[in-house]
């Protein structure tokens, strides 16, 4: 990469376009670097250097594919300090977040090359005794992938990593608000050994985004779409790609609840709460935006819940977080100001003084009790350091609440009795649940993704969403 400018990759090579736009650090408001601005003749370019690049990658054996995999897991550990800076600088990550995304990007490399040994077909009984089938696996063809900014590392590697191993070619965009550190993670894979075109890098300015992502979808080569981020911009990818056939996968928006019942262990759900509503400022997917709580336990838990934030984010002289925009700075006090105009209590932080100095992207954790339904924060992803407390009668009201949203993507459940806390996350409409856990978690070897609104279809776990299945019959009598 040329200093200080972003490019794109097309076919194996660097192309810096004419056009393009600032990055800058939300942490100082300072530019960081300039990045290529991809229009639609280069968005083309790349599906075309994927779709010539797919029949020799396919038909590559799995060991070249494992092999190149490996290679790229130690490279991403040696350049683990450069990763981590461009993802810090670009989005204002905190270290211990860049630690976290590290640590998970490289688990999805080396569990994409493990599981390689699974990628098999079968052989049914079939209801004619003188022929056989064969049920074969076989990669789709180019997919395009769309990661977003907040956790660039394993979601830029999650979106590309096991398409490539399953044997399709990939195009990657990758946001505007951290092309550098998503061009890095796919040179991790150039630096393997990955042929030209097997992974094409763009990204474009917002202007120009919505024409690039369309022409790329509709493109005949692209057989399959990958998006992480927004339910709003999840609904027009899911439209356009339904409009020309192509299958989806969508992890989208969520508001995650945590429900700690009357018998929870107060101290484990309040760490996990604090640190799963406010790990990253609140801006994951998977964040504690929901604690629901046992009304006979209510205060003590609170008095709990204010007491471990106080001790992890309310340090004298501690630094106040960085959100990735002042949008979301604006987005969260006026969700907070509107739910104590109807009511609502701040049971810890103080919205007024919550941004310091001169900086507009700062904000310190808030949580905020008493909410109810009328309120705009009970339903709205406030994607930042915002959580809400509320009371439940039992658990069938729990679960009644914590379904009251459009979102269904994780939950989590508080209880010393196992038993009961399977019973209720069983009845949670989400597409999973933690037991004494905290929200956000995520691992290479499980199936991650929604239900409702936050999205459908799963990555990790396998190559079920990176290949299709091919039924072949033939006379077993020759």
């Amino acid at each position: 990469m040329a200093s200080g400018h972003v490019p794109l990759v097309i076919g194996g090579k660097d192309v810096h376009t004419s056009e393009t736009f600032d990055v800058v650090s939300p942490a100082t408001g300072k530019l960081l670097h300039k990045s290529s601005s991809a229009n639609v003749a280069e968005a083309v370019a790349a599906v075309e250097a994927a779709g010539k690049a797919f029949p020799d990658w396919s038909r590559t054996h799995v060991n070249e594919r494992r092999e190149i995999l490996q290679r790229a897991g130690e490279i991403i550990k040696t350049r683990g300090e450069e990763l981590k800076t461009a993802m810090q600088e670009e989005t204002g990550a905190d270290p211990g977040w860049a630690d976290i995304n590290l640590k998970i990007a490289t688990e999805n490399i080396v569990h994409a090359a493990s599981h390689l040994v699974n990628l098999e077909g079968r052989m049914p009984t079939i209801g004619n005794p003188s022929r056989e089938a064969l049920i074969v696996r076989e990669p789709y063809g180019v997919i395009f992938s769309i990661a977003p900014w907040n956790a660039p590392l394993p979601l830029g590697i999650r979106s590309i990593v096991w398409a490539i191993a399953a044997g399709n070619t990939v195009v990657l965009k990758g946001s505007e608000l951290s092309p550098k550190t998503l061009w890095a993670v796919c040179s991790v894979l150039w630096e393997a050994g990955l042929p030209p075109g097997v992974l094409n890098f763009i990204t474009s300015a917002p202007a120009n985004a919505a024409a690039v992502t369309s022409a790329v979808i509709a493109h005949r080569h692209v057989k399959k779409v990958n998006f992480t981020g927004s339910t709003t911009v999840g609904r027009i990818i899911a439209k356009t790609a339904g409009e020309h056939l192509k299958p989806v996968l969508l992890e989208l928006g969520g508001k995650a609840p945590s429900l700690v019942l009357a018998d929870a262990d107060l101290a484990l759900a309040a760490h996990h709460c604090v640190v799963g509503a406010f790990l990253h400022t609140g801006q994951i997917c998977m964040s504690t935006e929901r604690i629901l709580v046992h009304e006979s336990v209510k205060n003590a838990f609170a008095a709990q819940l204010v007491a471990t934030a106080k001790e992890m984010y309310g340090g004298e002289g501690q630094e106040a977080p960085v959100l990735v925009a002042e949008a979301a700075v604006v987005k969260n006090r006026a969700l907070v100001e509107d739910a104590v105009s109807k009511g609502a209590k701040v049971l810890y932080g103080d919205v007024a003084a919550a941004v310091e100095g001169d900086s507009k992207t700062r904000m310190r954790p808030v949580v905020v009790s008493d909410v109810s339904p009328d309120m705009k924060v009970y339903k709205t992803e406030s994607f930042g350091p915002t959580v809400s407390l509320i009371s439940f009668k039992d658990e069938e009201d729990a679960v009644a609440i914590a379904n009251d949203t459009e979102y269904g993507l994780v939950a989590a459940v508080f209880s010393k009795d196992l038993r009961r806390a399977l019973a209720v996350a069983k009845k949670i409409e989400t597409g999973a649940v933690h037991i004494n856990w905290m929200t956000p978690h995520d691992e290479a070897g499980l199936p991650h993704g929604g239900a409702k609104d936050s999205g459908y279809g799963r990555f990790g776990g396998g190559f079920d969403e990176w290949t299709r299945t091919k039924t072949i019959t033939f006379d077993s009598q020759v």
